[in-house]
């Protein structure tokens, strides 16, 4: 076999995935990214205090991967002002984000303007989600909500409920392939 560059022999182990629970986080970046269906302000932080202070950014380096993926982020909705219930829902989570925002920044407030949320401080609540691909299934973890920092280095936040697949439908049961056989004929063997 002929060798090849970037060899090294070394265990393989899966990626860590940050547990449920809260963490306060620190900003990195924030921007709007459009969709065919809406806007979404894309908001990228990483842990900034406590034991898994710095983990997104570890996780980042240690991906040998050419399209690494930053894990940190929060996707928030971009309200449509359309006076729909999704759109209602939509101005509620983006209220209360830029209150957890507001609230732990002291005289920060904000102006619309998305790289000013850069270098903020927030607490970001994470939640253990069920995934299905292929009729496999399993868990991880996302962020799920912004609350304030205070919050979560008093201690009192709730960690969010697990999030399951929603339940399918049982299939029918298959029906039967067999031939009816008439009581006095002959039986087939």
């Amino acid at each position: 076999m002929k060798p090849f560059n970037g060899y090294k022999a070394e265990k393989a182990a899966p990626r860590e995935h940050l547990p449920a629970g809260g963490y306060v986080a620190e900003i990195k970046d924030a921007k709007e990214v459009e969709y065919s269906w809406g806007r979404v302000l894309v908001v990228s932080f990483d842990i900034a205090e406590g034991e898994k202070k710095g983990f997104f950014a570890a996780d980042y380096r240690s991906q040998q991967q050419e399209d690494k993926k930053w894990r940190g982020t929060y996707r928030l909705t971009v309200p449509k002002d359309d006076g729909s219930e999704n759109d209602g829902r939509s101005k509620r989570t983006f209220g209360g984000a830029m209150w957890a925002i507001e609230n732990s920044n002291q005289g920060y407030h904000w102006d619309w303007n998305e790289a000013g949320l850069k270098g903020k401080l927030v607490g970001v609540l994470y939640r253990e989600k069920e995934w299905e691909m292929n009729g496999n299934t399993g868990w991880f973890t996302e962020c799920c909500a912004f609350t304030d920092a205070a919050s979560i280095r008093a201690g009192s936040f709730q960690t969010p409920k697990p999030k399951p697949l929603a339940q399918k439908a049982a299939p029918a049961a298959p029906a039967n392939d067999y031939l009816p056989i008439p009581d006095d004929g002959d039986l087939p063997f």
